[in-house]
């Protein structure tokens, strides 16, 4: 999985770009020449998908050697790419009224259009639900916006770093964004959710801020930034009332 997307799409905290990528050998790569290394690291079965000059995304199916399955869905230009699996998949999909045959991706690109939609249902508490290991990425090309969410076993990691051209990229692979990103990259948090509008949230304490501590890496220097839960924090809540209430509500 690749995502790269311009930084008026996704405005990706401050502290995830190190100083120390100016100075770094590795120096951080273009958008292009990164869907090119993705591209030629993967199975002939990959492909990418531009929207204009502000989004992309590559996907490349599971292999035999693969400890996760990945999948994909697109759906009234809501694009997704899920990791892993939900072990409560089928009651969900009797929740939400979904056929039997649905798959991950297909029920977090359903969950996702009818909360925006529909609501007023938290995001938080459509997560808190999902039983498994998952990684996900959507894009919604109607609305240009991106929601990345990890969850909180750690068994999918997602990485998300900074390109030479500032914009935002994420990937399970961290040899891709190792070389893509320099040193301004840094672990997704797990337990977390990102809105491109919203900005970083943890789904299990929602009512909490999101604390940015300096990552070193094993050379000593500052590499992007790790995401912790603020136990000092609390994010004043606003009532859950009338009927614009969506799935943009963080909480």
């Amino acid at each position: 999985m690749l995502g790269i997307f311009k930084e008026k799409l996704f405005n990706a905290p401050k502290e995830l770009k190190s100083p120390a990528s100016l100075s770094s050998c590795t120096k951080p790569k273009p958008s292009n020449e990164i869907v090119n290394d993705f591209m030629s690291s993967n199975s002939s079965k990959a492909f990418s998908m531009c929207f204009g000059n502000d989004a992309l995304l590559a996907y490349s199916p599971s292999n035999n050697n693969s400890t996760h399955q990945r999948l994909f869905s697109g759906l009234d230009d809501i694009y997704c790419v899920f990791m892993g699996g939900l072990h409560n998949l089928s009651r969900l999909n009797k929740q939400y009224g979904l056929s039997k045959g649905t798959n991950e991706a297909m029920f977090i690109t359903e969950a996702y259009r009818t909360l925006r939609d529909r609501g007023p249902y938290p995001a938080d508490q459509v997560l808190i639900q999902l039983e498994g290991s998952f990684g996900f990425l959507i894009f919604d090309n109607n609305h240009r916006t991106v929601f990345v969410a990890s969850g909180s076993d750690g068994q999918i990691g997602l990485y998300w770093g900074v390109a030479a051209d500032g914009s935002v990229v994420i990937s399970e692979n961290l040899d891709i964004i190792k070389a893509s990103c320099a040193k301004s990259f840094a672990p997704f948090p797990t337990g977390c959710m990102f809105h491109s509008e919203h900005g970083l949230m943890n789904f299990e304490h929602p009512t909490r801020k999101m604390k940015a501590m300096p990552r070193i890496d094993s050379e000593g220097v500052m590499c992007g930034a790790n995401f912790n839960v603020d136990s000092q924090s609390k994010i004043q809540m606003m009532p859950r009332v009338g009927s614009e209430a969506n799935w943009a509500t963080w909480g």
